[in-house]
């Protein structure tokens, strides 16, 4: 059996989405699937069932398969760096931090890691299914790149298309990207799926004709636009989302810094109708949200002083001080509650600094090498800040802090979070050629 690379006509054309639905559909053939992506760029991670640091998508495409993760479902991850360095995760462990010119000089290093992932999944899987990365046809990184050429490449995937309508120019981008591949991969292209199809889809019958007739590329579906909310990869997906709030009995805001991470921590808020989530850019009066709420962050000491020249600083030690709004701090966030942070180490500064926190907690934050990874449950750390007197959690009346992410997930949210995965996939396969999908990896 053929393995599958999931490539998109552009960025955010919806492959992470169509990487677990093409593997459901395999699965439903009676044929064992595995999600993979060499290398992923996200503050969104997530700890696998091996101890490991991996991409949230990836990590959300084994849960909607049903398949135990490690770090070979992703074995390079970067997160935010200093300046124009990234934080590189590296086998699921940290490895540093690089900068990006110096990182793609030394990606043949890198290779052997990717391909030892790939093909640890390879060996126990009938299929693995290799979501790509931004797309596939940027001229100038094709060499570059990990995660698109190179995969199909080196293990001779098939190729499926993804185009995102929505964005315009959808016959441009399918005949563009496939006539900008390397002729040696065109031939491993078994079509293209159009996604996110707003109105009446008998209107891109045309459109279907076109791209088969013309392009002689066949087209496998036509989707429709259906706003998936779960598995949120990057914070601009999170914060387009739109919430209907006249049913809430409670309004939340979540503090959406430059550099906030573990966004999927608020599924369970934004899929709860009692629940409205504002998620706040800006120093906008508080006051009348019922709890404040601050997240992770992949940079907290930068995220911390943003805070200060916002003005948030000031107006959440405010809140706190009237007693009358619930603050919550979750891992990056909860750090920021102490007196005091200390980078001595320099793991997020320059230079060794010590900073003043909002002081709600009567302890110092220290920053150490080590890097904390652990799972217990639906809870998950990673975090490099460390408390002596309060190493998990901190509670009073009206402020919570904890290291632990996954706070909100509950037996109500997991049994919709399931009935919502099944019911998007039943949705979207209907619109999907699956028979000719399977015959063509067999």
């Amino acid at each position: 059996m053929h393995n599958i690379s999931v490539f998109g006509t552009s960025s955010d054309a919806g492959k992470s989405t169509l990487t677990w639905i093409i593997g459901r559909i395999l699965q439903d053939a009676g044929y064992s699937v595995a999600p993979f992506k060499a290398q992923n760029v996200s503050n969104n991670a997530h700890v696998a069932n091996d101890g490991s640091e991996i991409a949230v998508a990836q990590h959300f495409q084994a849960k909607a398969l049903g398949v135990p993760t490690s770090w070979h479902n992703n074995p390079v991850l970067l997160k935010s760096g200093r300046g124009s360095s990234a934080s590189m995760i590296v086998g699921g462990k940290t490895a540093g931090e690089k900068d990006v010119r110096a990182y793609y000089r030394d990606l043949d290093r890198l290779k052997p890691i990717v391909k030892e992932g790939f093909g640890y999944l390879n060996d126990r899987y009938d299929c693995v299914i290799a979501e790509g990365a931004g797309s596939p046809v940027e001229l100038n990184l094709m060499d570059k790149d990990l995660s698109n050429i190179f995969i199909a490449t080196e293990f001779k995937t098939k190729i499926i298309l993804v185009a995102d309508i929505e964005k315009g120019g959808v016959f441009a981008s399918v005949y563009g990207v496939y006539h900008l591949l390397p002729e040696s991969l065109r031939s491993n292209v078994i079509g293209v799926i159009v996604n996110k199809f707003r109105g009446d889809m008998r209107l891109f019958d045309e459109g279907v004709e076109i791209i088969e007739r013309k392009f002689g590329i066949p087209v496998l579906g036509v989707l429709p636009y259906r706003p998936f909310n779960l598995g949120f990869e990057d914070s601009q997906s999170l914060l387009n989302y739109t919430q209907d709030c006249s049913k809430a009995t409670r309004h939340v805001a979540v503090i959406a810094y430059p550099t906030m991470s573990n966004y999927t921590d608020f599924e369970p808020l934004l899929a709860d109708e009692n629940t409205c989530v504002k998620f706040v850019q800006e120093n906008i009066d508080l006051s009348a949200f019922e709890c404040v709420i601050l997240p992770g962050s992949k940079r907290v000491m930068e995220d911390l002083e943003w805070l200060k020249q916002t003005g948030l600083f000031a107006q959440i030690k405010q809140l706190y001080q009237s007693g009358q709004t619930h603050i919550i701090g979750i891992c990056g966030g909860y750090e920021m509650l102490f007196e005091t942070l200390i980078d001595q180490a320099c793991i997020e500064s320059d230079t060794s600094c010590s900073v003043e926190g909002l002081g709600f907690i009567d302890d110092t934050i220290l920053f150490q090498p080590e890097k904390i990874v652990r799972k217990e449950g639906d809870r998950y750390e990673i975090h490099h800040g460390t408390s002596t007197k309060y190493p998990l959690e901190y509670k009073t009346e009206k402020l919570y802090g904890t290291f632990a992410h996954g706070i909100f997930v509950d037996e109500n949210f997991k049994a919709y979070e399931k009935a919502h995965i099944n019911t998007f996939y039943e949705t979207m396969k209907a619109h999907l050629d699956t028979e000719r999908i399977i015959s063509s990896v067999l």
